[in-house]
């Protein structure tokens, strides 16, 4: 695999498979063709993630200049400190092997990349000073290429949507690369689907094993083979990229995946359920089908608002199928059930008991899947994977669920209250 570009003098042919590894190819061709806007970048140490978007982001400006376009890059780290050792240095490698060095300057203060035959620059900030991004000009054209490094470390997906809007302007076409290490628990936005999305963003995920070993050496292949043989987990997070989790997750058999209508029409119960919420709480519907030979629980509809009035939460329901259905709802408000029945919804209290919330929670976690569509119900998913238990100030795990962002998790229990009846939890 090559490629050509133009400089002033001459066409430079690159062979890239000395730069970018195999598992990478694929995408570089996507890259090349605009195909994409979006490339969310994960993998393990070694996976060659950050020299891929160190190698595309020069790459395209030049091959962009080639045909007549005078795009720029800005590549961020959480902290701008971070960024000479890191990003800027990978830079400076990516441009080294092209060899091109003679055809970029390099600057220092303020750190910037500059390619010589058209003026077109890679600039370098820390989101830790946004109003250096908000502010941030380009003499000529419009940045192209954005490059988050480290994607993990950056405070959330509104810090990175602020960024985005401030930056992607005044062109056609525009490429953004996220980079990372997977966190060790799945809670992490960055792990987390229903947390951070792009519209048709492509989702890479590499490890060393698909990398040369050559390029990392013998004593970096000792290191991961001797890890994977005395820690296994740590091996599988390091190495390999995977949230293994922080131990303290409470629940392990939820899988996010699409429920097509025909599972929905298919399955041998419907359940119901309502959490009020209170003052800025949401107000939770859950729509759940229960398959109890299976030990199967499917979640695929909610309703899911801060600041509902009974009314329009009853009308919101109904349009979401709970018309005519038995609605278990949190008998701590007998004023709201009243109301809502008086529009219509069949509705009745949950039973509580002074064990309720721990054998709710118990019960759902005995299923053999929790299955959560979410499209549908972008909540629930947030809140089933990321449900933790806290920690004390030691570090140890604290007795107890935790009783908040679990709206959706009570109203799914409210609406199980039937099934669990008469189970015993081992």
């Amino acid at each position: 695999m090559s490629t050509m570009f133009q400089t002033s003098r001459q066409t430079k042919t690159v062979k890239l498979t000395d730069l970018i590894a195999p598992s990478f190819y694929s995408l570089h061709r996507d890259v090349a063709a605009n195909s994409h806007t979006f490339y969310k970048l994960a993998g393990g140490r070694g996976s060659c993630k950050s020299s891929f978007a160190g190698t595309e982001t020069p790459l395209g400006i030049m091959r962009d200049a080639a045909a007549g376009k005078f795009t720029n890059a800005l590549v961020l780290r959480r902290y701008g400190v971070d960024l000479k050792d890191s990003v800027y240095t990978q830079l400076l490698w990516a441009i080294d092997k092209l060899g091109v060095s003679h055809l970029w300057r390099a600057s220092l203060s303020p750190l910037r990349l500059t390619y010589k035959p058209t003026g077109q620059q890679i600039l370098f900030r820390g989101a830790d000073d946004p109003m250096k991004v908000k502010s941030i000009k380009v003499p000529r054209g419009y940045i192209k290429y954005l490059w988050f490094e480290e994607l993990d470390e950056f405070e959330g997906p509104e810090k990175i949507r602020s960024i985005q809007q401030s930056v992607l302007r005044g062109g056609e076409k525009f490429t953004v690369f996220y980079s990372f290490n997977p966190p060790r628990s799945q809670r992490s936005w960055v792990n987390d689907p229903t947390a951070f999305s792009e519209p048709g963003m492509v989702e890479h995920h590499s490890t060393y094993l698909t990398v040369p070993q050559k390029w990392l050496g013998n004593e970096f292949i000792i290191e991961a083979e001797h890890l994977k043989a005395v820690n296994p987990d740590a091996y599988r997070h390091e190495y390999l990229g995977i949230p293994t989790g922080t131990g303290g997750e409470v629940f392990t058999n939820v899988k996010i995946r699409r429920i097509t209508d025909a599972e929905i029409n298919m399955v041998p119960r419907r359940r119901f359920g309502i959490d009020w919420g209170f003052a800025v709480d949401p107000f939770c519907f859950a729509a759940c089908g229960y398959d109890r030979k299976k030990r199967r629980l499917l979640i695929y509809d909610e309703v899911y608002k801060v600041g509902l009035t009974n009314f329009a939460a009853a009308k919101q329901v109904k349009q979401h199928g709970g018309q005519g259905k038995d609605i278990v709802c949190d008998s701590a408000e007998p004023k709201s059930i009243a109301e809502v029945r008086g529009y219509g919804l069949r509705v009745r209290g949950a039973k509580k008991g002074p064990d309720s919330v721990d054998y709710g929670i118990h019960w759902l976690q005995g299923l053999d899947e929790i299955i959560i569509d979410d499209k549908r119900c972008p909540n629930a998913a947030r809140e089933f994977i990321g449900y933790e238990l806290e920690r004390d100030a030691n570090g140890n795990f604290k007795a107890g669920y935790p009783d908040k962002n679990n709206h959706a998790i009570d109203a799914v229990r409210y609406a199980m209250e039937d099934d669990m009846k008469n189970v015993r939890v081992v």
